[in-house]
């Protein structure tokens, strides 16, 4: 079976690990596989391509900003996208995060349409059934049409124009008639939601995420201990991409540290230099080595997510799979992450509800915290090949 996988990234986001761990097991499973991205970190193995110039993504982004509309300004990108369809030749494209300022997203869905390519597209975020939004929030006029957009200021921006009704109407017309997709969804919540949009007459499947257990896993932390000279401190650990902004909420684990000094907090993915902090809380900028991250996990007595808004966060289920409980707001499909009794999940914004969740995980015995659902991209991997095969079967 061929296989080619797209998405904004390779390899180092959550949803760049992803497609690299399903092109691996692809691979070493005997099917051939390949990888398109569009930008981050250039990846430089065989059959993974990144067919977007960094200087389009650019001028895509400034373009978006000025005319309110996103998706369109990519035409390079896009048609090296193609070319590469075209060269692969697959037997199923299976599209994941297909926002972020790299390509064309209509004449690459009208691309697939018309060549009866079968069609795997599992969504992220709810990106592709709204105007821009890659979050709605409270917002539900995608279940009708989008306009008058309530965050037209929010990723991806517009100084100016509303064009989310046009850029709406164009999804819903460009996914008509597409009989060979099948959407993914990471979570029961996202799927609930999909089913709501111009998708619900689609194929809509749940798969959640995994990751390489070999890696994430309860370790030896004593070393990082005595680098870190924490010493028996219970530390309280958050991570998130560029925490800080107000959809990570990273004020929040901020506001958590003011109300317990007692307690040693962590944040990774702190990107500001000069960020005012507690005593008690230590900032590191985002991680890529992965076995270093698995340690800082492994650390953790209670891992906190303090998202606006998440779908099926992988650093749940990283943390999850290192042992540490998850206390965190309960939005999104945040809390399918853990089994219940390894994580508490709280209204949005309840500070106070979530200094009980944690002060409650600090007073158990972590050692008998146990999770026995399976994280594992192998777990991941089979269920998508099932997929894979089910639909070129049809």
């Amino acid at each position: 079976m061929r296989v080619l996988l797209l998405d904004v990234n390779c390899k180092y986001s959550s949803t760049g690990k992803i497609v690299y761990d399903l092109y691996t097991q692809l691979r070493r499973n005997g099917h051939e596989a390949a990888i398109g991205y569009g930008r981050g970190t250039l990846v430089r193995e065989e059959y993974i391509y990144r067919f977007s110039p960094q200087w389009e993504v650019y001028i895509h982004a400034l373009l978006t900003r000025i005319t309110g509309y996103t998706g369109r300004y990519s035409p390079i990108a896009t048609r090296r996208l193609i070319r590469i369809i075209k060269k692969f030749q697959p037997d199923v494209v299976h599209l994941n995060d297909m926002h972020g300022y790299f390509v064309n997203i209509i004449p690459l869905v009208e691309y697939l349409k018309k060549s009866k390519i079968k069609t795997v597209w599992t969504f992220h975020c709810e990106f592709m059934y709204t105007g821009k939004c890659g979050h709605s929030y409270e917002c539900t006029q995608w279940q009708e049409k989008c306009h008058k957009c309530p965050r037209l200021k929010d990723y991806p921006q517009s100084w100016f124009w509303d064009k989310t009704e046009k850029m709406f109407m164009e999804k819903k017309n460009a996914f008509e008639n597409f009989s060979d997709l099948v959407i993914v969804s990471p979570s029961k919540w996202l799927a609930n939601r999909i089913r709501l949009s111009f998708f619900k007459d689609k194929d809509i499947r749940v798969i959640y995420n995994g990751i390489d257990t070999s890696i994430y896993r309860r370790k030896d932390v004593t070393k990082l201990r005595k680098e870190l000279q924490v010493n028996n401190k219970k530390i309280i650990l958050a991570v998130a991409p560029n925490i800080m902004s107000k959809n990570k909420g990273g004020n929040y684990v901020i506001k958590l540290a003011e109300r317990m000094p007692e307690q040693y907090f962590i944040m990774i993915g702190v990107s500001e230099k000069n960020l005012t902090t507690p005593n008690n809380v230590k900032t590191i900028e985002n991680i890529k080595n992965q076995n270093l991250l698995s340690l800082y996990y492994s650390l953790a007595d209670v891992f906190i997510i303090c998202s606006e808004r998440e779908n099926y966060p992988t650093t749940c289920i990283e943390a999850a799979a290192c042992g540490a409980p998850i206390v965190g707001f309960d939005v999104g499909g945040t809390a399918e992450t853990v089994a219940e009794e390894n994580g508490i999940f709280v209204p949005y914004g309840n500070i106070d509800a979530l200094q009980k969740g944690v002060e409650r995980f600090l007073k158990g015995d972590r050692e008998l915290l146990t999770d026995k659902r399976d994280y594992s991209k192998e777990r991941m991997f089979k269920e998508y090949l099932k997929l894979y095969e089910d639909i070129c079967r049809k």
